[in-house]
């Protein structure tokens, strides 16, 4: 039972702190995951795979639902959402692919430079400012493809890096949010693919598993996060949202490094 309150309990925290601060879950899921499989005594060489791969699963359903959220308000520009999504889907199911074929330790730190990038970008609340046009369609299929293959690798959804792209090229800051949540979507779609299709060929995965998605650990992650997301949402009006993005940025640093300590 203790696996299944853990997982219960890292989709309360990853569907609060979304909602609250915007972040995506895969910063936080991946790492507790990571943490909690070791804990299980799974396959070592395939646990962080397996946290990649289920944290990427459970995108598709946040992803959705902030999609809606957003175009709800009007917030989506379905004209760039559109021009990018190419570029994503390749970028993010050619990186779950090839990190698929990475050994755990170089893939353990791969991830944790991207985390604490994330954690250092929440925590100085950094936001470059609006210089340029949106390039044209090859420029916007390239920017879309990296951003993918980033996002993919970290199990994110990409605004920690479509939204400053955005903005730099003059994308209204509402605007550039709501795109970006709507990009999540072909990512999450993407990357899980690939993490599907690289985990049908391993062996010594538990049961039961689609590829490096653990289906247990996704179906309580869902329930929860879910859940707890418009909750957090509700507060970000009321609490000070300042201290607690230093907060979590620092609980970001702690957990990525607590991963690479317990993998290595």
């Amino acid at each position: 039972m203790t696996p299944w309150l853990a997982y219960l309990g890292i989709g309360v925290l990853v569907g609060f702190a979304a909602g609250l601060l915007g972040i995506g879950g895969g910063v936080v899921m991946v790492p507790l995951l990571a943490l909690v499989f070791a804990g299980q005594q799974l396959p070592a060489e395939h646990v962080l795979h397996l946290a990649l791969g289920t944290a990427m699963a459970a995108m598709v359903f946040t992803s959705i639902a902030s999609m809606r959220a957003h175009h709800a308000h009007g917030a989506v520009d379905w004209r760039i959402a559109r021009a990018m999504s190419p570029g994503m889907l390749l970028g993010s199911f050619c990186a779950a692919l090839v990190a698929g074929l990475m050994p755990t330790r170089p893939l353990a730190v791969m991830f944790a430079l991207l985390v604490f990038y994330a954690a250092t970008q929440m925590l100085l609340d950094l936001k470059p400012r609006s210089t340029r046009e949106l390039p044209g369609s090859a420029g916007i299929f390239a920017a879309g493809a990296a951003i993918g293959a980033v996002s993919s690798l970290a199990a994110v959804g990409g605004a920690f890096m479509s939204i400053p792209f955005l903005t730099w090229c003059k994308v209204p800051l509402r605007r550039a949010i709501g795109t970006a949540a709507a990009n999540g979507l072909p990512i999450a779609l993407a990357g899980t693919a690939g993490y599907v299709l690289h985990g049908l060929r391993a062996s010594g995965l538990p049961y039961p598993s689609l590829g490096f998605v653990y289906l247990p650990a996704l179906a309580l992650l869902v329930a929860t996060s879910m859940l707890t997301a418009p909750f957090g949402a509700r507060l970000a009006h009321r609490l000070p949202v300042k201290r607690l993005r230093m907060l979590f940025a620092f609980l970001l640093y702690f957990f990525a490094a607590r991963m690479l300590v317990g993998i290595w």
